[in-house]
């Protein structure tokens, strides 16, 4: 899937396009996972960067319902070769900002976006790969990789197709940055994301982010475009033929922040249903202050871990 769409629709919240084993032990209180999800995305998909919060609670209060797998979709191979959408005003690079500023201000998920203008991503490709190179050594990192990059370009309007921000954000990560992207360089890591490619063609997703929920017997759900937290609940009633799902607790506000170890007011106020006026209190009464920091960007509040 290359050379989509780089066109965010507010709309729509859609960018572009048996062990054998004589004893173990078990945990009779967890549903045994006949669901696949597959969540097709791309580095700076900023509808992607906007499903964050939702998303964060519902693997949290979902999770033990289903696999997870995250699928690179590719949203842009590269400017030029007569890429255009003029329809929706998108000819060039500096015509992204103003659809990611839109993004930003009505999910409240910081964008900056101004890196269009000056230093702009000319392909979301070589992030990709990184994480594709990551995820065969530990997928619980390339996870942790996918956010910093997202942090990096949409808050900190960080070009995240540089080969220095990749390796800086590989290094803070415990892993050889220089290698790692040196092998991302690599046909073979290409062909990685190939692969995601084709999944995702198979999924029919044409734009991201597209969840798809899928049983044992290949039938399911998808939902594309960033929707409500409720949607997905529903969607995965759905596709497990139950009226009825038992959530698990939320993590503690100080564990959540421990493994993030940085959370937008947005992400705070949808894991724990709190008020955007109250969330200061809230962070106040469930945290130490020795243990964070509270700053502002583009307007909005992020909390550090000290």
């Amino acid at each position: 899937m290359t050379n989509n769409n780089m066109i965010c629709d507010t709309e729509t919240g859609v960018c572009g396009v048996a062990s054998g084993e004589d004893m173990e032990v078990i945990d009779l209180n967890q549903p045994e996972k006949k669901i696949d999800l597959y969540y097709v995305t791309d580095p700076i998909c900023s509808h992607c960067w906007a499903l964050e919060p939702v998303l964060r609670r519902f693997v949290h209060q979902y999770g033990n319902y289903f696999n997870f797998h995250t699928v690179m979709g590719g949203l842009l191979e590269k400017w030029g070769d007569g890429f255009a959408d003029t329809a929706n005003g998108i000819s060039g690079p500096a015509d992204v900002a103003g659809h990611w500023r839109e993004v930003g201000e009505q999910t409240r998920m910081p964008i900056d976006g101004t890196l269009w203008y000056d230093n702009p991503v000319h392909s979301s490709y070589p992030p990709s790969r990184v994480y594709k190179v990551i995820q065969k050594q530990n997928q619980a990192l390339a996870s942790v990789f996918l956010r910093r990059v997202r942090e990096a370009v949409f808050a900190f309007n960080q070009n995240i197709a540089e080969k220095s921000i990749l390796i800086e954000t590989v290094n803070d990560l415990g892993l050889d940055g220089e290698a790692i992207v040196k092998e991302a360089e690599l046909p073979s890591a290409q062909q990685l994301l190939n692969e995601d490619f084709k999944l995702a063609a198979n999924l029919g997703a044409r734009g991201f982010p597209t969840i798809v929920m899928v049983n044992k017997e290949n039938k399911g759900v998808k939902i594309v475009g960033g929707r409500p937290f409720e949607s997905y609940v529903t969607g995965l009633k759905q596709v497990q033929d139950v009226d009825e799902l038992e959530p698990s607790q939320q993590p503690t506000l100080s564990s959540l922040l421990e493994k993030e170890k940085l959370l937008f007011s947005k992400e705070i106020e949808i894991m724990y249903d709190v008020e955007e006026t109250t969330i200061r209190a809230f962070v106040e009464k469930e945290l130490s202050s020795n243990d964070y920091q509270a700053k502002e960007i583009l307007g909005e509040t992020y909390f550090l871990k000290k």
